[in-house]
């Protein structure tokens, strides 16, 4: 199961969040037993541009081969 404070990779897009698929967040909250996760998503220079409450189908963890890569995130 994802805990608090884990790094999980978002698998679908959140286009009302301006959020894609890729996107990396850290998880700020677990709820019903990993059912559900609050995971904000920052910029590079730690720029809070959303948290969102993610269905457990929405996010996975963060694997050992998965390389960082940067996008521009849309202007709110």
């Amino acid at each position: 199961m994802i805990t608090e404070h884990e790094r999980i990779v978002l698998v679908t897009d959140i286009p009302d969040d301006g959020l894609v698929a890729g996107d990396v967040g850290t998880v700020v909250h677990v709820y019903h037993n990993g059912e559900a996760y609050e995971v904000e998503f920052f910029s590079l220079d730690g720029e809070t541009l959303a948290v969102v409450t993610l269905r457990a189908d929405q996010v996975r963890p963060v694997q050992h081969s998965d390389v960082t890569h940067a996008r521009t995130a849309p202007a709110v």
